[in-house]
């Protein structure tokens, strides 16, 4: 301990001798760890963390799909992730390998409550509100931060209707007042008492961008918001936790359950279809582990998470590369030194020891400096990855296993960039390095410096190449033709449901909006749909058209009012679109779009065919709408769909042919989801008018969220943007970096061959050629690092390229922009050493010793 000690002190005195070579050091080494250590906290909150519960090792999920959000059918890999009802109910009686198991609502996001306190004066919020079984707190071990959690009794059929809020709901909505706990509070316009609040931390069983604020009891679902397919045990809505008993063979109880699973599908109406017969004996579930919840999020993120921690990587190998070789040029400026300690005894171990305390000492510095930068760019990276999501739980703060990574990341680091150096300082002969002077040493940089330059042009090419690909990729994806038409035109996202209207009500509804909202002056069109373009949402069926054998295929639909395919700004080209006479009551229409002709009738003329949904409950029901009209392929969902076939169908008619079983008072799609307005000019405070507008309809119809359409479409980039700004990021600093490695070395190598070059210039040779002979060294260096660097990023598109859009290889223009810019640096770098060079003054250069 008293030699370390020796060591630090010895090596404290030596940075503070020398506070330039100190700082840029640590800046250095504060970027690369720093960015290193930023990406991981995101790793660390997304990927790694645990649900806030307790003992969360012990929670198995059923499933490893993050599906959402109420299906029915069949998969035809057999692979289930989603259940019904009646198959959770089945599960929690047949498996008593869990101690427990809790179902709970997998599509929340999409179906927002509107929730107003009891009592006078009050206001009705729209906010995010999730369905679980009577044990769900009691699977997760958790106490309530004031009232209770539920009980089995809560969650029954006819029970009166109760809730759980949230921590952070009962703080930033109502301040901690005690006095919620016992309240009525009107859900859907239908009484409830919250009985309870979580407790602080609990976000609910997943990561999401907008946590519930109230949990409710998934016995309350139909009466709450209309969930006929809740009793349907042909449809699937719900995800499945439990707790397994300590010794259980997850295996063992993976294929029990996989079987039960079979056996409960074996009569359902689904599989009387021979199709699906013949894909049951697949059927099966895949146990994972649900200490992290449902990983929806992870799935989104992970590849492009992993993606920049390489990058990050990359970064630090940079880095590392450029303080490596300035610690060789400190040491040769050391070699009298060691070599006098050498000659005094000083064992070369020694000597490896104390290069060594001195490098992890700067690395250790640098990591705390990096911690700092970690935190600064960790709030950047939630800010773009995130915006304006405040209820987000992932801290940016560094928790202890970040501050571990960037612990052991310093360590390693300052190992790296400082064995090289110390060895080669360590194997100085005393005697040669004493007799030599700047005349016996002329030979310049070594070669293992060269190299070090060499690898850093190299990553620098690779990670410039990246940034190309991806800001191309970026530019491709937003600038698609999508069909649509987003200037002055806002979409307000609605529910009707919520505010307490019945779907045989709607109808007067809809028309009472589109009066309203055109008797606001600049108002243009309005137009009202479940759902709009280039939104995360899709509704789909299976498609059989009348008289015709079913081809297995599906499409997307969407409902809408006469003005929608305007406010949108898709435009018709054959038929028909909507008018006010496709009412309740009228004859059942459609319209379609280019791609449903397309797969569906070929090159034959739509107008005039029925179709309706294909399988076996849809018997002699394939002549439910009749086509009047195609539209273009409007990009709905994402870019990245490609051969997207849709249909429409108006509003306020029902999906299908109503029957006994599927009355049209369980058709939840005659609920609009969004209202997208066009106006003559931008509007100023739009989103107050459009609230008012609509509380003046109804104080329950609330706003649910407010956009334009271009944020919206904006907004479904946001990763690509993420991606596309930090590999150009990264992609910038190991460009300077490498330029700094790159002068550096060839500063040096003027000053150790000042003696020659003013021989030579006294001699008579240009100036010119002197910066020649220069700049060649220093080109060199950034063409080895070209040849090697061109052939990895060629190599290495093929393990990103799934992430771009419709660039699958290195093209030319993005190649030879990489090469430019990294030549540029590379001359810049070279060019003042060189001038440098050339104006050195012989005679002074021959009386250097």
């Amino acid at each position: 301990m008293r030699v370390l000690l020796q060591d630090l002190g010895y090596a404290f005195r030596q940075l503070r001798k020398t506070p330039g070579f100190t700082t840029t050091v640590l800046l250095t080494l504060a970027l690369g760890i720093g960015a290193n250590s930023a990406i991981f906290t995101l790793v660390n909150a997304i990927l790694l963390h645990n649900l806030p519960v307790v003992d969360p090792n012990t929670l198995v999920r059923i499933g490893d799909q993050d599906d959402c959000c109420v299906n029915g059918g069949w998969n035809d890999n057999g692979d289930y992730s989603l259940f019904s009802t009646e198959t959770y109910y089945m599960f929690k009686k047949s498996l008593p390998e869990f101690a427990e198991l809790a179902a709970m609502e997998s599509g929340y996001a999409w179906r927002p409550i509107t929730v107003r306190r009891g009592g006078p004066q009050t206001v009705a919020k729209s906010v995010m509100a999730t369905f679980v079984s009577g044990n769900y707190f009691r699977v997760f071990g958790l106490s309530p931060a004031a009232g209770r959690l539920f009980s089995d009794a809560d969650d029954q059929k006819g029970a009166s209707l109760t809730a759980v809020m949230s921590y952070d709901a009962w703080q930033q909505d109502y301040a901690g007042d005690p006095r919620v706990v016992g309240s009525v509070f009107y859900i859907n316009t239908k009484p409830a008492t919250v009985i309870g609040v979580a407790p602080k931390g609990f976000y609910g069983d997943r990561i999401d961008t907008n946590p519930p604020k109230y949990f409710l009891p998934m016995n309350a679902m139909d009466p709450v918001i209309g969930a006929p397919y809740f009793n349907d045990p042909d449809t699937q809505w719900a995800y499945i936790i439990g707790r397994v008993k300590p010794g259980t063979s997850l295996a063992a109880l993976q294929a029990k359950a996989s079987v039960l699973l079979k056996q409960e599908f074996a009569p359902l109406k689904t599989f009387t279809d021979p199709r699906a017969q013949k894909v049951l004996p697949r059927t099966h579930v895949v146990l994972t582990p649900g200490g992290g919840g449902i990983q929806n999020m992870q799935e989104d993120y992970k590849d492009h998470l992993k993606l920049l921690q390489w990058i990050a990587a990359l970064v630090l190998l940079v880095a590392c590369a450029n303080i490596a070789n300035l610690l060789l040029v400190r040491g040769m400026g050391r070699r009298a030194e060691l070599s006098i300690r050498s000659a005094l005894g000083a064992q070369r171990s020694r000597i490896v020891r104390q290069l060594l305390t001195e490098s992890v000492l700067l690395s250790g510095l640098g990591g705390l400096l990096g911690l700092a930068v970690s935190y600064i760019g960790a709030h950047a990276l939630l800010a773009l990855a995130f915006p304006n999501q405040h209820n987000m739980p992932v801290a940016a703060s560094p928790s202890p296993l970040v501050i571990g990574f960037a612990f052991v990341l310093s360590l390693v680091t300052g190992v790296l960039f400082g064995l090289a150096p110390a060895l080669m300082a360590a194997r100085t002969q005393p005697a040669e390095a004493l007799r030599s002077n700047a005349r016996t040493t002329a030979h310049g940089a070594s070669f293992l410096q060269r190299a070090l330059v060499v690898l850093q042009a190299a990553l620098s090419l690779v990670l410039l190449v990246a940034a190309g690909l991806f800001a191309q990729s970026l530019n491709k994806a937003e600038n698609v033709d999508m069909k649509l038409d987003a200037t002055n035109r806002y979409i307000a996202h609605i529910n009707p449901q919520a505010a307490g209207y019945k779907n045989t009500e709607v109808e007067p509804l809809y028309q009472t909006i589109v009066d309203r909202f055109h008797g606001i002056p600049g108002v243009l069109k309005v137009g009202l749909a479940t759902y709009t373009p280039m939104e995360a949402n899709n509704w789909g069926s299976g498609v059989k058209i009348q008289g015709e054998p079913d081809l297995n295929k599906g499409a997307s639909w969407v409902k809408g009012t006469p003005e929608y395919f305007d406010s949108v700004g898709t435009h018709v080209v054959m038929g028909r679109g909507f008018t006010s006479q496709d009412t309740l009551n009228a004859a059942p229409v459609a319209v379609v779009n280019q791609e449903f002709v397309k797969q569906f009738f070929g090159k034959r003329n739509p107008i005039g065919h029925y179709f309706g949904f294909s399988g076996p409950s849809q018997a002699g029901k394939d002549g439910a709408h009749q086509i009047v009209g195609v539209v273009e392929d409007t990009t709905y969902t994402s870019v990245y769909w490609k051969n997207h076939a849709m249909y429409f169908l108006p509003l306020t008619q029902p999906a299908g042919i109503p029957d006994a079983e599927n009355p049209i008072e369980k058709d939840q799609s005659m609920y609009a989801g969004a209202i997208v307005i066009q106006t003559a000019h931008p509007m100023a405070g739009f989103e107050k008018v459009v609230g008012d507008t609509l509380a003046s309809i109804n104080p329950n119809l609330t706003v649910v969220k407010f956009q334009t359409f271009q944020q919206q479409i904006d907004d479904r980039f946001i990763e690509e943007r993420l991606i596309a700004r930090l590999t150009s990021l990264f992609g910038l600093l190991a460009l300077l970096l490498a330029a700094i490695g790159l002068y550096g070395v060839t500063a040096y190598t003027v000053v150790r061959r000042t003696p020659e070059i003013g021989i030579r210039m006294a001699l008579g040779a240009a100036r010119s050629r002197v910066i020649g002979t220069v700049m060649r060294g220093a080109m060199l260096q950034a063409i080895a690092g070209l040849a090697i660097g061109i052939p990895v990023a060629i190599f290495c598109v093929r393990y990103v390229k799934s992430q771009l859009y419709e660039i699958t290889s290195v093209n030319v223009p993005v190649m030879a922009i990489a090469i430019g810019v990294l030549a540029l640096a590379a001359a810049v770098a070279g060019i003042i050493p060189a001038r440098r060079a050339a104006s050195i003054d012989p005679v002074q250069a021959l009386r250097i010793e």
